[in-house]
């Protein structure tokens, strides 16, 4: 009787605890939910029925995968079924969800594992805090600095990020254009991130890297004996994207007779394999990406103007970074931060007089060339100031290059030796550009150089 009384107390203690417990977890701001192995909830606090618009009758004991779409966690997945737990992200990160009311809101998402005593995995405990007020207030201040990891506070990058709101919502073919290093693909892949794709793949193609009948096959895929060196059946991109989306990346070099085969597919989900006569189907977004103006190579007669209006249902248009040097400190903390060798280490720090002739180049190469630079700078200064004689020999930025340019070649193309030895001086030597400023070809420079190598 008294062992049964100390047990009846012990466990009125227990449920007396259980239940502090739970008010404390429901006066938090902050929704925490959590869930078993088998992904069943076994919490939801208040603040998370306000954040979703569920509430936790609905939820508790139910699947997470069946209340939630895929996308509620982003790429953070806790984990499907099984006992041995993903590595978790060691910060909050950021997450888009639409509440059943159908309000889009902006929520930072952390998410731990559940352990026992001997720190096996028994599930997982999520918080989430509704930032949508603050995304919203950020976003009229124009303070937005990364968006589905694109970096910029530029009002050209704040038009971009609303567009790819937009766009995530709208299953619709999009045009990508913007110059070679301009971060086209990382926009594609916000697009297809953000919408209702997301749990489904991302499949690219670089179309202006492979020729045509190796182009054809990695599109629609080949069967077995379709040509030489064909000994199995292969799925092509089109295929491996079904019920995703695929990125057709410099969708402007495809020729004239893929364009063809392109546009069918476009037309009504169909196309054959290589090789076959079978007609596949398939449920896909199509985003693509040019560096080229494709109106212009319309009227060259280069692309099909038919295709043309079946990629570009709506463009996006990236700006050069030299049209918003304003974000070149983000992308330079960035690039300094995400490169550092060391999951610990330091990254060094650029001298201010660094920074400014960073801000001062004309980036031809945009943001794949600044990064080319920040990696170059960390092999040669790996610690501490990075000052500007570590930056590359040639690097010059565009006002230094302006500064008493020699005169251009003439009509004819003539160059003199004061020309030209004045602008290799200008470009320490660099050969390249200063064939831009003598307004010549690097060809007629060279000439030039090898019949007058003595005198130059």
């Amino acid at each position: 009787m008294v062992a049964d009384l100390l047990q009846q107390g012990y466990l009125d203690a227990l449920l007396s605890v259980r239940r502090n417990a739970e008010l404390i977890l429901d006066n938090l701001s902050e929704g925490i939910i959590a869930h078993d192995l088998g992904r069943r909830f076994f919490f939801f606090n208040r603040a998370a029925e306000e954040i979703t618009g569920l509430s936790r009758q609905e939820v508790l004991g139910q699947d997470c995968h069946a209340i939630f779409p895929d996308k509620f966690c982003s790429s953070h997945c806790s984990f499907c079924n099984g006992m041995a737990l993903p590595d978790f992200p060691n910060a909050p990160y950021p997450v888009t969800i639409r509440s059943r009311d159908g309000e889009t809101k902006q929520v930072e998402m952390f998410v731990v594992p559940l352990k026992d005593s001997r720190q096996r995995p028994i599930g997982v405990v999520a918080s989430l805090r509704d930032m949508t007020r603050e995304f919203e207030l950020a976003q009229r201040l124009g303070e937005i600095e990364q968006f589905a990891g694109i970096i910029g506070r530029d009002s050209k990058m704040q038009a971009i990020y609303q567009t790819i709101r937009e766009l995530a919502e709208r299953d619709v073919p999009v045009l990508i254009q913007g110059e070679s290093g301009t971060g086209k693909e990382l926009v594609a892949s916000a697009i297809h991130n953000e919408g209702n794709r997301a749990g489904k793949r991302f499949v690219t193609i670089n179309c202006g890297a492979l020729p045509d009948t190796l182009l054809e096959s990695e599109l629609f895929g080949h069967v077995r004996g379709a040509f030489t060196g064909a000994i199995r059946d292969k799925k092509g991109r089109f295929e491996l994207a079904d019920g995703g989306t695929i990125f057709l990346d410099e969708v402007g070099d495809v020729s004239p007779a893929m364009q063809v085969k392109l546009l069918r597919v476009l037309q009504d989900g169909t196309f054959q394999r290589l090789g076959s006569e079978h007609t596949v189907r398939v449920d896909v977004r199509v985003i693509s990406a040019t560096h080229k103006n494709l109106r212009e190579e319309i009227a060259a007669g280069n692309f099909r103007e038919d295709l043309y209006y079946r990629l570009c249902v709506v463009p996006v248009l990236l700006p050069p970074l030299r049209e918003r040097r304003h974000d070149i400190p983000l992308l330079v903390e960035h690039f300094l931060r995400h490169d550092t060798p060391g999951l610990h280490a330091q990254p060094p720090t650029l001298a201010h007089a660094t920074l400014d002739l960073l801000m001062e180049f004309d980036w031809p190469g945009n943001i794949r060339e600044l990064q080319n630079i920040i990696r170059y700078l960390l092999v040669k200064c790996p610690q501490g100031l990075i000052e500007p004689r570590c930056l590359p020999p040639d690097f010059r930025p565009c006002h230094l290059a302006s500064v008493n340019m020699p005169p251009r070649a003439g009509k004819r193309g003539k160059l003199e030796q004061d020309q030209v030895r004045r602008a290799l001086q200008q470009t320490a030597g660099n050969k390249v550009r200063a064939a831009q400023l003598l307004g010549v070809g690097r060809a007629t420079l060279y000439r030039f150089l090898d019949h007058n190598s003595g005198d130059v």
